[in-house]
């Protein structure tokens, strides 16, 4: 084994006794919670150790970086999803490649996605991402909607061809009344991910909680938790 190996693998056992332990922590099932690997900013050789290791779900957040890695792991079972602010347009690109764009935010991106799915003659799924620091009308300082914009974001989605309503994701606000208190933003989050499943029954995927806080993120009930510090090391400086 490789000292990258080794080093990823002793990573992700760490990470996984985390998740086991709150998922017991919460009476959780250990398999209700998926882990995905974010794996901006290191190499494709990275993403194949890690697939090695049994990872199946890994996330990029600029399409310039994500694009040349997907297509030098094409090889790979992998579920891509794409976490970062989209642009229109880079969209074309990154529905070449990515399973589930996580970042959905206003409706001129959901016509754009479904546009370049219907194109491609793929199934997109889409998780709407909500910015719990944002007045209404709004979007918020690191992307995503405000809460009350979900609900006709959410009957967009599913109704674009070319497109599925997963779910909702959230990102743990550095501003505003949940800012610190990540365990009541993801439990926020929870409340609006019920309510829109009043209208959208199959849309249960809530991905919250990363490195710091994923513990916050599984209590409150999170189905997918996004984690790179933790397993691939302190990111190298960009630039």
């Amino acid at each position: 084994m490789t000292d990258r190996k080794a080093e990823l693998a002793a990573n992700l056992a760490q990470v996984e006794e985390r998740i086991a332990a709150s998922c017991a922590a919460a009476g959780r099932e250990r398999d209700d919670v998926t882990l995905v690997v974010v794996t901006k900013t290191y190499p494709a050789s990275d993403v194949r150790i890690l697939h090695e290791l049994g990872v199946r779900h890994v996330a990029e957040n600029r399409d310039q970086d994500a694009a040349p890695k997907a297509t030098a792991c094409a090889d790979l079972s992998l579920t891509w999803h794409f976490v970062g602010q989209l642009q229109t347009n880079k969209v074309r690109s990154v529905t070449s490649y990515a399973d589930i764009v996580q970042s959905v935010d206003r409706p001129k991106l959901v016509t754009a996605l479904s546009t370049a799915a219907v194109r491609g003659e793929r199934e997109l799924g889409c998780l709407i991402q909500v910015a719990l620091d944002a007045e209404s009308g709004e979007r918020g300082e690191r992307g995503g909607v405000a809460p009350d914009g979900v609900e006709e974001l959410a009957d967009a989605i599913a109704g674009a061809p070319g497109l599925r309503l997963g779910g909702l994701m959230t990102v743990a606000p550095l501003a505003g009344e949940y800012a610190g208190r990540q365990r009541a933003a993801f439990e926020r989050l929870m409340e609006i991910a019920s309510r829109m499943r009043s209208a959208h029954p199959a849309a249960n995927m809530v991905s919250a909680g990363m490195s710091g806080d994923l513990e916050d993120a599984v209590a409150a009930g999170a189905t997918h938790v996004r984690v790179g510090t933790a397993v691939l090391g302190v990111r190298p400086r960009l630039g």
